[in-house]
């Protein structure tokens, strides 16, 4: 039996189709700053462990291996490194699975905080200073 090359080329078409694997995207992180040690939460789509295999922070020069703590189809919770330099700004890349593994870099980044500094809360009192008292209502 012979195989028309309409038939053939359906045939290819299917398998390269069948054969491409969803590519991770993220959108998200949060927090968007940290130090090292804070666990970040990145979401996106196609994030599950079927399909990203390491998660790494890069200045582009550098890549630093993050410890991946949870893992869905759509988050990814990760350790921000001790290694990570503190004032840096980091792209989040991933590794995916598979026999032709890539690296791809995500549109999102992490900035690097000092283990000394902490948030600032909105309306939140400085240590040294007593809380003001709010304005009566007009």
């Amino acid at each position: 039996m012979k195989l028309s090359p309409m038939v053939s080329l359906l045939l290819a078409v299917g398998t390269a189709v069948w054969a491409d694997q969803p590519m991770p995207k993220m959108v998200t992180v949060d927090p968007m700053n940290g130090k090292a040690g804070d666990v970040v939460v990145a979401t996106g789509e196609n994030l599950q462990k079927a399909l990203v295999a390491r998660l790494y922070l890069t200045d582009g020069k550098n890549d630093l291996a993050c410890e991946m703590l949870e893992q869905t189809e759509t988050t990814i919770k990760f350790k921000i490194p001790a290694k990570a330099a503190v004032g840096a700004r980091l792209t989040v890349m991933v590794l995916t699975t598979g026999k032709d593994a890539k690296y791809i870099e995500q549109p999102v980044k992490v900035e690097i905080n000092d283990a000394s500094s902490e948030p600032a809360k909105p309306d939140a009192a400085k240590p040294d200073e007593p809380a003001k008292p709010s304005e009566p209502a007009k």
